[in-house]
């Protein structure tokens, strides 16, 4: 079967190789079919969870419009809570992002449903329980190959709080090194800083 088939038959069942496809020169996105199917997978754990804590969860919104490095991200845009995607991802390498892209998301929903995200940290105890409860290692992000997904190419610079190291955007540098804005890690709670001599 045609790895691109793979969405297209639900998938439903857990895979536990990792065959990465051959890069190529351009990845076509997931098509609307396949969305569809992704959008199903995201409901399954979303009804997985009503049963782990016996509570209902409302459906979420999914959608297809993340680019570059990013695989899936979970947002609140201005009260509205959605599931983001980027379909060109989730193309060169459908079983990895079903097998957790899909469930890393789902639980980072949940996890604010129940507690605000506020409360807790983005991949604390509680999103790490709910992981395993799923059935999936509770890992923040796996690194592929991103030849033939396309990106755009932003400067980055680098800082650190002690504990680990971000790269951040030229706009939030700019903010930083102006003193109109700080940031602060939220694993550690320390503020970060910059890294000029690996700059």
């Amino acid at each position: 079967m045609h790895h691109r088939q793979i969405l297209l038959s639900l998938a439903l069942e857990k895979y536990v190789q990792t065959d990465i496809l051959p890069c190529m020169s351009a990845i076509l996105p997931i098509n609307a079919a396949e969305q569809k199917n992704v959008t199903t997978l995201v409901n399954n754990y979303i009804k997985r969870a009503a049963e782990l804590f016996s509570k209902k969860f409302a459906p979420i919104d999914v959608v297809f419009d993340l680019k570059g490095r990013t695989a899936g991200m979970y947002k609140i845009d201005k009260g509205r809570k959605v599931i983001r995607f980027n379909p060109w991802h989730f193309a060169k390498y459908p079983k990895e992002n079903i097998n957790e892209t899909i469930p890393h998301e789902v639980a980072h929903y949940i996890i604010d449903q129940l507690y605000g995200m506020r409360n807790v940290r983005p991949h604390g105890k509680e999103w790490q329980s709910l992981m395993l409860k799923f059935g999936v290692e509770p890992r923040r992000t796996f690194s592929y190959s991103l030849e033939g997904i396309p990106t755009k190419a932003h400067k980055r610079y680098p800082y650190t709080c002690g504990c680990m190291q971000f790269d951040i955007t030229t706009r939030r540098h700019n903010m930083i090194q102006q003193g109109k804005a700080q940031y602060r890690c939220r694993e550690c709670g320390n503020q970060i800083k910059f890294l000029e001599d690996a700059a």
